[in-house]
């Protein structure tokens, strides 16, 4: 074990990852799940909440054990994250035509539906069967967007979850470094999806229905995870779309990805390349992600 690896988002040394291998030898009637447990105890890994970061170090001793870093005991049982089982509920969702202009909806109301089970049920319903994607339950910090009419039908979704660990064009245009990209990476979010049904045809809701997300986003995510973001990224796949909605949003457009998956380790899957979108919370973002 001589080599400086990176994971986590920082660099590891030998003598580091030996004393985690050590310690993993000395406990070994120990679960996986309270290995990694007593490491966010012993190593103070808090979430700015207060909650222990168990799903990052569960993570971080997996990734050790994948690279035979460590040895860790066998699962005994399927992971406690309820979110990882949880089978998806479907809704019946109305589905009839809405068109016309955007003042002719009527009030529209914008809701955070993650502690909401009526609406998360509506908007994870709607992803699954109307999204090109399809939909699963996101791991980690996220929230979910739902905006519905006075008479409570969605028109428009959003869902934004873990920003990627590494992408040249965003990573260029913020000004970061690999230090300074692992120091600030929880201060992003990524738009995985957003969504207006095929059944609604009303010019200018995706623009609209941003200015309303937008204006919520650092609040809604400072009260539940209680820290606050800068960034916003999404990726837009050329082959399908025009990206005209983040456009006419004044997202930036700063590239395109290089056309690997999020987990291809040996650079072999080939994806199409997307363009990337970035969208700052605040005039000082970049420099705030710099500090």
């Amino acid at each position: 074990m001589s080599e400086t690896i990176e994971l986590q988002g920082r660099a590891w040394q030998a003598h580091e990852l030996e004393q985690i291998r050590q310690w993993v030898e000395q406990n070994p009637t120990w679960s996986r799940y309270r290995l990694s447990r007593q490491l966010c105890v012993d190593w103070n890994w808090v979430r700015p909440n207060g909650q222990l970061a168990d799903m990052a170090a569960r993570s971080f001793l997996n990734k050790l054990h994948e690279r035979a870093l460590i040895q860790l005991p066998p699962c005994r049982r399927a992971s406690p994250n309820r979110m990882k089982h949880r089978r998806l509920e479907r809704v019946t969702v109305d589905a009839s035509p809405v068109a016309g202009r955007l003042s002719q909806l009527g009030p529209l109301h914008l809701y955070e539906v993650s502690r909401d089970p009526g609406r998360r049920a509506v908007f994870e319903t709607l992803l699954a069967s109307e999204h090109y994607l399809s939909y699963r339950s996101p791991i980690g910090e996220n929230l979910k967007y739902l905006l519905c009419t006075e008479q409570d039908r969605p028109v428009a979704a959003w869902l934004f979850g873990a920003a990627a660990w590494r992408c040249e064009p965003r990573d260029r245009w913020i000004g970061w470094n690999d230090r300074k990209r692992a120091a600030g990476l929880n201060r992003l979010t990524n738009n995985t999806r957003f969504l207006i049904p095929r059944w609604v045809r009303v010019p200018g809701l995706a623009s609209w229905s941003w200015s309303r997300v937008s204006r919520r986003l650092v609040q809604d995510w400072q009260s539940k995870y209680g820290h606050r973001i800068e960034l916003v990224e999404t990726f837009v796949d050329r082959s399908r779309f025009q990206g005209g909605a983040y456009t006419a949003s004044n997202w930036v457009e700063v590239g395109l990805t290089q056309g690997r998956s999020r987990g291809d380790r040996q650079r072999r899957i080939q994806v199409p390349k997307k363009a990337v979108y970035v969208y700052p919370l605040s005039r000082q973002a970049r420099q705030r992600l710099c500090l």
